[in-house]
């Protein structure tokens, strides 16, 4: 197996350590010569989706940059054209969201709750029954936050299966292909990061290692 991840080395490095802790190939890479070895794409988190990709004005937008929308959207296109397993993590969830046809909250009303502020924010999120994340973590489990937009629209055949309590989607979950995408950074809630109450993010990683 071989995953890629579509980014740059030195903005990815808990991604890989959580690779690494898997025993998994992986490569780093925006621009990979060949798609067709890879098994899998993990969409890391990063800045945010220009907003003209979602038809709106810009509204309090951050750290936008062009060519990493183009190459990560032209990435994830590949990978649901040949039915391949995606996870999306943080700025990735937002990514299948958009991608899918629906639209980013570019600032949200409760987004001190949720924007990392010198270290990653927590609070209890809540998995819908007969999901993937519910099948993880059950009802409810904490987790961590670093972002201040959050999906509006939902994308065609996406279904939120977990949320947080002041209605941020913390989860989507794909009914015909195998794509999942969480707000929150399993990266950095589990292997080395783990710490008891908080969602163990080995768990959701290895399960996407495992579809």
């Amino acid at each position: 197996m071989k995953i890629l991840i579509a980014g740059t080395a030195e903005n990815t490095l808990n991604y890989q350590a959580a690779l690494k802790a898997c025993h998994i190939d992986y490569d780093v890479s925006l621009y990979p010569r060949h798609t067709e070895i890879y098994d899998r794409l993990l969409l890391p988190g990063g800045g945010d989706i220009h907003p003209s990709r979602f038809h709106q004005p810009d509204q309090g937008c951050r750290n936008i940059n062009l060519q990493l929308d183009k190459a990560q959207f032209a990435l994830l296109d590949t990978f649901i054209q040949t039915s391949r397993p995606v996870l999306g993590i943080c700025r990735g969830l937002q990514l299948i969201n958009v991608y899918f046809g629906g639209d980013i909250i570019q600032h949200l009303p409760s987004y001190p709750l949720h924007e990392y502020n010198q270290n990653d924010q927590h609070h209890p999120v809540f998995c819908l029954p007969d999901s993937i994340l519910h099948q993880l973590y059950g009802d409810t489990c904490l987790v961590n936050s670093a972002h201040h937009q959050g999906c509006g629209k939902i994308g065609h055949h996406l279904t939120v299966t977990q949320f947080s309590s002041d209605g941020v989607v913390e989860g989507l979950e794909h009914t015909k292909n195998p794509v999942l995408g969480v707000q929150w950074h399993p990266e950095r809630t589990g292997f080395s990061f783990f710490r008891p109450g908080i969602a163990d993010g080995e768990l959701l990683i290895r399960y996407f290692l495992s579809i």
